[in-house]
């Protein structure tokens, strides 16, 4: 199958087609907010351990443009990567505070740390947003799997 410039491969269509869903809000927020809490904690860990500060950079403007995007084109590609990235940042916090990593072994059990808890709660929230839209069904969807239209319902 070959595909004009002007048109993209259905699967690709339905990655990238906007959901407009209502998720998008909560997304974009909550993806704000763990960008925001993470920013104070940068510059400690570039000098503490430079590889969790740079990690922090790079989840930071993850988070920023993940934000952006949810609010122009919240697509399904959106919300999944809103969701692995998110994820994997909480199950980042949740790995340091069991293991000792490398320079970082003072964190582990240190499960209220300020910004960690604000961060881990909108990473929370920006997962099952990502969940909830991408679990969502389109409208029209349940057509023609025999169910009835909701106009014909008895």
């Amino acid at each position: 199958m070959t595909s004009t410039p002007h048109t993209a491969p259905a699967g690709l269509h339905f990655l990238l087609r906007p959901l407009r869903s209502p998720q998008r809000w909560a997304l974009a927020g909550a993806a704000a907010v763990a960008a925001g809490a993470h920013i104070p904690v940068i510059a400690p860990h570039l000098e503490e351990a430079p590889y969790m500060g740079a990690l922090f950079i790079l989840l930071t403007a993850a988070c920023v443009a993940l934000a952006a995007a949810a609010l122009v084109r919240d697509s399904a590609a959106v919300y999944a990567l809103a969701g692995l990235t998110c994820g994997l940042a909480v199950i980042g916090y949740v790995a340091t505070r069991l293991v000792p990593f490398p320079m970082l072994a003072d964190d582990v059990g240190n499960w209220l740390e300020p910004l960690g808890v604000v961060s881990v709660l909108s990473e929370a929230v920006a997962v099952t947003a990502a969940i909830t839209a991408l679990m969502r069904r389109p409208r029209g969807a349940r057509r023609g799997r025999g169910e009835p239209s909701p106009s014909r319902r008895p």
